[in-house]
């Protein structure tokens, strides 16, 4: 353990573990899980800026995103809110864990990011740690995960240069958490590619610190479809 190999995440989906799949809990299905998971699902579809402005992304990319076929309400490890499988192009969204509607689009933006890089640059998730430290840069970035109100929502607060300290750590205990690297593999890893992917801020344009930057972001990004189109 520690060097990643044969170690694709499944520990945190139980659900999807080709070893030993589980099924749905009895109380998940008489609290009626999936079917409040489902519906924060449409709402965020619908309402949240960052969801609509990378749905639009990937439309547009040629990897359009369908509701029913790739996005799954499941049980998973408690330590996780969501995640990207790359061999089914599922976003898996943890029904055990997301509780309210804010949490559902944050965590549905951090997956969408993976989804998209995975569209657009062929992303080697289980393979290249470096393509996998890019993406949980950008998603940590991105995603809100580390907004200020995020952060103290949490009691982290501010220090120099919060925002790429908090993408950095956050990045790095993603990967260890989803492929058991070692933590000395993972740093190595996103310090050796920080700057760049740090700075890639497509689609948004920007870092959408919050909801009425991302509806800028959301915006311009349908300008700048209107623009390409009329050339």
């Amino acid at each position: 353990m520690g060097d990643g190999k044969d170690e694709h995440g499944y520990h945190l989906f139980p659900e999807r573990d080709p070893r030993n799949p589980k099924h749905e809990p009895f109380l998940s299905r008489v609290y009626g899980l999936k079917i409040r998971c489902k519906a924060r699902l449409k709402i965020a579809m619908d309402t949240s800026p960052h969801v609509k402005l990378l749905l639009a992304a990937m439309n547009q990319a040629g990897c359009t995103a369908y509701r029913d076929r790739h996005f799954a309400c499941e049980e998973c490890d408690e330590k996780v809110g969501g995640g990207f499988d790359s061999s089914t192009s599922e976003i898996v969204i943890c029904q055990n864990n997301i509780n309210d509607q804010t949490t559902m689009n944050r965590m549905l933006t951090h997956e969408l990011i993976h989804a998209y890089d995975h569209c657009r640059a062929q992303v080697d998730f289980l393979s290249n740690i470096r393509h996998l430290a890019c993406t949980e840069i950008r998603a940590a970035s991105l995603s809100g995960d580390c907004s200020l109100g995020n952060e103290m929502s949490q009691f982290k607060f501010g220090v120099k240069r919060h925002h790429q300290t908090c993408v950095r750590d956050r990045a790095v205990r993603s990967i260890m958490a989803a492929r058991k690297f070692s933590q000395e593999t993972a740093e190595k890893a996103v310090d050796e590619v920080f700057d760049s992917c740090f700075n890639d801020r497509e689609p948004f344009g920007r870092i959408p610190h919050n909801t009425a930057e991302a509806n800028m972001a959301y915006k311009e990004f349908r300008n700048r479809g209107r623009y390409y189109a009329n050339i």
